[in-house]
């Protein structure tokens, strides 16, 4: 039904918007569509399927307001042919809110009291402007409830006023202008400078709505909610009234000043508050979405965080005074102890190396994981010092108390405490981050900007597509995988998860895919969305390790066929695969997409789409008092905003780099040149110790392109002449110099 304003729109064939929605319609995954569907959709990738499908739905959601709108306007009696062409002649939401306005049941206006009081034929006199004297033609309203001329008078001018308001022509100019030339400001309230303090940027604020970028609306709004500023959102008042002074005002009488006060009245009391909610609602949804792609987009690089692997791991989530709590974890991230030591008390510190070194040789440990909160550089320090010739990585801790404090933690560590379980947490992390994170909140991850501001379904919706596509692009050990990450595996809900599971923990492992058709509630459908994102390693079929969907076996058998060879020798032989030629295999079943995506899954079968994990050292500074302005240290950038991006220098606060102090060429979004984890050199420009802000720059540590490092001209001396006398001196000059 929406298919050709959705292929306009995003510019896109209408047979693959078709498609795209015939699949989602019979159940089919995002990813499940862009991985394995690409002969079908012409190879659109998950980005244009999601815009298809959110285009799709804000579609449908408007054709339902259609629909509710004539029908109220038809059981009210009043459905005209001229208004179903109006309504059927909307394309947007606005325009569709303005033919309605009219109709829609409000509270009883001064309009509807005038009305009741038999003041309209007076407004219509008015309105015609033909009367030299209005007063007169008022004295015949004048009733038990109407007393005087004045009230008659103003009674009229409410029913012009509401006439203005819901005049569709008005509405639509206004609202252009309002686009246009309308600004957002922002005042404190009276009394209020002082709890305010955080916003003193908005205590007189304004900037046009065209230009205003989403993190100041949010942050303009919160501090309206918060009842700490004044907003109003408008253009010029004057040009506005002049706007619907031309299409009401007829010359100079008696009675275009009335109309004049009535334009001011609706303008004041009516369409300005109107507009200002509706361009207020507009901003405010426009800067959700952009916050919510940036918190999207800043998960997306942290779930796609580089993995160490399957290393033995002894995890610390360090402490003061409670001590630092110490995990041992195997290559399957299984807990095999735990143990308490104490490094910040030098009484205590031979008994900390002790139990570490010992820990170290029982565990065979191949890597450390400190928590980078409280006290984590100084535990660093101390397993540095130790020399053990292992890789010590610091590992970002933001929600771990969230998870040790969370059912799934309860039920993975019953008889551990909160502590033990956010060590075992850190340590996981730097094996998997992706299977670890996806037991937390993404809200708690800190990746975010306003995210407790920006409407949470739809952050929840957008977070969770995220997850689902992190998700399936590295693919899940089936035999491995917890609950958490199975329920983001195209095709399989929460239940499914718990049936897997379950069936894993009775059966012992899956040992081929077809085994998961036995899982209950398992069916074709959920088989086939989620077959091919499931990996099972050393299994009965190597293909079963890959990204090969199990539909596709025999077209990979009938190549090996070709080729003489077992499928074995086929898989990782890039020599032989770049050699088979395409389109000998192309059917109906198999086009060109599918099967180069085969023959690049073959060369490198169950290949992490992820890098490797790196290590990254500090600067010797600890804490905030350790920073001076000048000194030029190395980061990891650990969030990303629209206004700059956060970096981590080795102390408890993250240093901000404003998005001017980014590069030397002008970038509009830090995410251009920055991705989250980023090893970046940073310049400290700036401490400010009480408010714990630490202002970085990235572009003062590098060198500006130099006009040197170019080819430089030629520089001639030039012999000076004398200065004319004359403009004829001056001429009769220029004609020596260039000829006539």
């Amino acid at each position: 039904m929406f298919a050709q304003p959705i292929a306009q729109k995003l510019n896109i064939k209408i047979r693959q918007v078709q498609i795209v929605l015939q699949l989602l319609t019979e159940g089919s995954s995002i990813p499940f569509i862009a991985r394995y569907r690409k002969d079908m959709t012409g190879a659109l990738d998950e980005v244009q399927i999601q815009q298809v499908q959110d285009e799709n739905k804000a579609m449908e959601e408007f054709a339902e307001r259609k629909l509710f709108i004539e029908k109220t306007i038809t059981e009210q009696g009043k459905m005209t042919a001229a208004l179903q062409e109006k309504i059927d002649n909307a394309i947007t939401v606005s325009q569709l809110e303005d033919i309605y306005l009219p109709y829609k049941q409000k509270r009883k206006t001064k309009a509807d009291i005038a009305r009741e009081n038999g003041l309209a034929p007076l407004a219509n006199i008015l309105l015609e402007q033909l009367v030299s004297d209005p007063q007169i033609r008022a004295a015949a309203f004048i009733n038990e409830k109407i007393t005087t001329t004045e009230l008659a008078l103003q009674g009229a001018r409410d029913i012009i006023a509401e006439k203005i308001n819901e005049d569709i022509t008005v509405r639509d100019k206004l609202r252009r202008l309002f686009g246009q030339e309308a600004s957002l400001k922002a005042v404190v309230n009276t009394d209020k400078e002082i709890e305010a303090i955080k916003y003193k940027d908005y205590f007189n604020f304004s900037e046009r709505v065209t230009t205003i970028p989403s993190h100041r609306v949010l942050a303009v709004l919160r501090g309206f909610l918060e009842g700490f500023l004044r907003i109003a959102i408008e253009p010029s008042e004057q040009v506005s009234l002049e706007i619907i002074e031309s299409l009401y005002v007829q010359g100079m009488s008696a009675c275009s000043d009335h109309i004049r006060k009535a334009i001011k009245d609706s303008y004041k009391r009516l369409l300005q508050p109107s507009l200002e909610t509706e361009f207020r609602t507009t901003l405010k949804m426009a800067a959700d979405e952009d916050a919510i792609n940036v918190f999207s987009e800043n998960l997306r690089q942290l779930l796609l965080s580089a993995p160490l692997g399957s290393k033995r791991i002894l995890g610390i989530d360090p402490g003061y005074r409670t001590g630092c709590k110490v995990v041992c974890l195997d290559e399957k991230a299984e807990l095999k102890t735990t143990a308490l030591i104490y490094v910040h008390e030098k009484n205590r510190l031979d008994d900390a190396s002790g139990k570490i070194k010992s820990l170290v040789a029982q565990y065979n440990i191949q890597a450390f994981a400190i928590g980078d909160g409280t006290a984590g550089r100084e535990t660093e320090q101390f397993i540095k010092g130790l020399n053990l010739g292992l890789p010590v990585y610091l590992v970002n801790e933001d929600g771990a108390s969230i998870y040790s404090a969370s059912e799934i933690a309860r039920q993975e560590f019953p008889e551990q405490d909160i502590t033990i379980r956010g060590a075992v947490s850190i340590a996981r992390r730097l094996m998997d981050p992706l299977a670890e994170l996806v037991k937390i909140d993404p809200k708690s991850i800190g990746v975010g900007q306003y995210q407790h501001d920006v409407n949470q379904p739809r952050l929840k919706e957008r977070l969770d597509q995220t997850v689902m596509s992190c998700v399936n692009s590295v693919g899940v050990n089936v035999n491995t995988a917890s609950k958490q990450l199975l329920r983001y595996v195209s095709g399989i809900s929460g239940t499914l998860a718990d049936n897997i599971i379950s069936y894993r923990n009775q059966s012992g492992k899956f040992n081929n895919r077809t085994e998961l058709l036995k899982v209950p509630r398992l069916g074709d459908k959920a088989y086939e969305q989620c077959a091919g994102f499931l990996r099972i390693v050393n299994g009965e079929d190597l293909l079963d390790a890959s990204a090969v969907h199990p539909e596709a076996y025999s077209l990979v058998q009938s190549m090996a066929n070709d080729l003489q060879i077992p499928v074995k020798d086929l898989i990782g032989n890039e020599t032989i695969l770049k050699n088979i030629v395409t389109k000998k295999y192309v059917s109906e079943a198999f086009g060109e997409h599918t099967i180069n995506d085969i023959i690049k899954e073959l060369k490198k079968p169950g290949l992490d789409p992820r890098s490797e994990a790196q290590l990254f050292e500090f600067a010797q500074i600890y804490s905030i008092e350790d920073v001076k302005e000048g000194m030029e240290v190395p980061g990891i950038v650990t969030n990303i905003t629209r206004f700059g991006a956060f970096v981590d220098i080795g102390v408890k606060q993250d240093g901000l780099v404003h998005v001017s102090e980014i590069a030397h060429k002008y970038i509009q979004d830090p995410g251009e040149v920055l991705k989250l984890n980023q090893q970046v050199k940073v310049k400290v420009t700036e401490v400010d110790i009480v408010r714990k802000r630490i202002a970085l720059s990235i572009k003062q540590t590098e060198i500006l392109p130099a006009l040197t490092q170019r080819p430089q001209p030629k520089i001639h001396a030039v012999k000076k002449q004398p200065e004319p006398d004359t403009m004829l001196d001056a001429l009769s000059a220029l004609k020596q110099k260039f000829g006539k």
